[in-house]
């Protein structure tokens, strides 16, 4: 007991739910791992330690009267500062909202909060989240826990440190190109993208919009199954919201799978010391039983429809709107040039790869390749603009390899592979059918259970 603070959620809610331990006791272990280690990282923006209190000794008491609340009870949980938490500040790491507290929760917070989820606080992100890298104007950067010189990955930056570093068992993430991927292969966690409409989001201004979606964040794939069961769920507020109840898999292994193997998601540059890791992945699955082959992919269809409709949703959602920083204002200008031809091409090129991907995924069930093409990279530098001697078009060509996938309206994974030679922490992307999210968990699950390359803690 005397690292709470590294505890499963899973076990947390078992050992609660068996007055164990309290649910006081749980945050105060966390708030104390906060304390000590959030300094050094800062991953967690904004701390609301009073309100977390009296949430946990309610908790507590309704466990003695009632009994519990829901799946999470009494479990700390930290919302990455996009999401709107109702009387907690909200900036979206943007200066223009720095002092904003909202008055509503979102649904997904609604939702933890209903299964008895104790939330802590805010994690840190890029200016509305823009970029896969987690700095801003309001609270600085995030820094890597397993080297303090190194990027966290973004948006969801903020989120995979707290979760590291045992800040707390379970975060949510939101992903539109690998937001909720990319940190978790660079910190060493889980990170789920589900399939749109899975985790329903509720807007009245961009509500038909399939390439952003929330998602669970936590440091094993069993956690991030449980989370995903708290906040699935049909929302007739949501236009492709998904009415199927989620039920997670049996643990049957995947021995028998039928297993795609992509080392560059079809030409992608990927540096050689993330290509080294991730090479050792389809070995695991092979010794696991599963029948791996190495594919072509060709998923160049998905480059012109992924930035053709991010920047036409940039427009939408940000166009109206002065002082913004330059990777933000940047989209919103790629947004003003687009015309509906572009819109239209786009759309063609999207169906195109879709029917691609649906024959693919035909002949197998799961594909596996590079969450990120780089490691790491130094915390001073804005993006990564070169990979293999290749220069970059821009701040947003180094995640290909995560964007591509997002086009696909499919589940992705992303779950700890192994380290580079200094000590980096690098992921494996396990890419499932749409709606095949219980699946993708259930490969990943294997995977963790037969690496345990989770198990690693940084050396804070």
């Amino acid at each position: 007991m005397s690292e709470l603070h590294f505890l499963t959620a899973t076990e947390l809610a078992r050992l609660i739910k068996a007055r164990q331990v309290s649910a006081v006791e749980v945050l105060q272990a966390h708030l104390d791992r906060i304390e000590e280690v959030n300094p050094h990282v800062n991953a967690i923006v904004t701390l609301v330690a009073e309100q977390a209190r009296r949430a946990a000794e309610a908790a507590d008491a309704a466990l003695a009267s009632s009994g519990p609340r829901g799946p999470l009870h009494g479990v700390p949980v930290a919302h990455k500062d996009l999401v709107d938490t109702a009387g907690i500040r909200t900036t979206y790491g943007s200066p223009l909202f720095a002092d904003h507290v909202p008055e509503q929760d979102d649904l997904i917070v609604q939702r933890l909060r209903a299964a008895g989820a104790v939330t802590v606080g805010k994690t840190n992100t890029p200016e509305f989240g823009t970029g896969s890298h987690t700095v801003n104007e309001v609270f600085g950067a995030t820094r890597n826990p397993y080297d303090l010189s190194k990027s966290a990955g973004g948006s969801s930056g903020g989120a995979a440190v707290a979760l590291a570093t045992g800040m707390v068992p379970l975060a949510d993430g939101s992903d539109m190109g690998g937001s909720l991927r990319n940190p978790a292969s660079f910190c060493n966690v889980v990170g789920l993208r589900p399939t749109p409409g899975r985790v329903p989001d509720i807007s009245d201004i961009n509500a038909w919009y399939t390439l952003s979606v929330s998602g669970p964040m936590a440091r094993t794939v069993e956690d991030v199954t449980l989370m995903l069961g708290v906040v699935a769920g049909f929302d007739r507020r949501s236009p492709y919201s998904i009415k199927e109840v989620f039920a997670p898999e049996p643990e049957q292994g995947v021995a028998g799978l039928r297993v795609a193997w992509s080392p560059d998601l079809g030409g992608l540059p990927v540096d050689p010391r993330t290509a080294a890791v991730t090479a050792t992945a389809p070995g695991v699955f092979e010794r696991l039983g599963a029948r791996v082959e190495q594919v072509e992919l060709d998923l160049g269809d998905a480059e012109d429809a992924f930035r053709t409709y991010r920047a036409w949703n940039y427009l939408l959602v940000h166009g109206d709107k002065s002082g913004l920083g330059p990777n933000t204002a940047w989209n919103v200008e790629q947004g003003r040039k687009v015309t509906g031809a572009d819109l239209a091409r786009a759309e063609t090129a999207r169906s195109r790869l879709y029917q691609r991907m649906a024959a693919f995924f035909d002949t197998y069930d799961v594909l596996i390749a590079p969450v990120s093409q780089v490691p790491p990279f130094p915390i001073e530098q804005p993006h990564v603009s070169e990979i293999n001697g290749q220069r970059l078009p821009d701040y947003l060509a180094w995640m290909r390899s995560a964007y591509w996938i997002s086009v696909l309206h499919a589940p992705a994974a992303s779950v700890p592979a192994g380290f580079t030679e200094d000590g980096l922490p690098v992921g494996v992307q396990i890419v499932g059918r749409p709606f095949e999210d219980a699946r993708v968990l259930r490969v990943a699950r294997a995977f963790e259970q037969a690496t345990g390359h989770g198990l690693r803690r940084p050396p804070l």
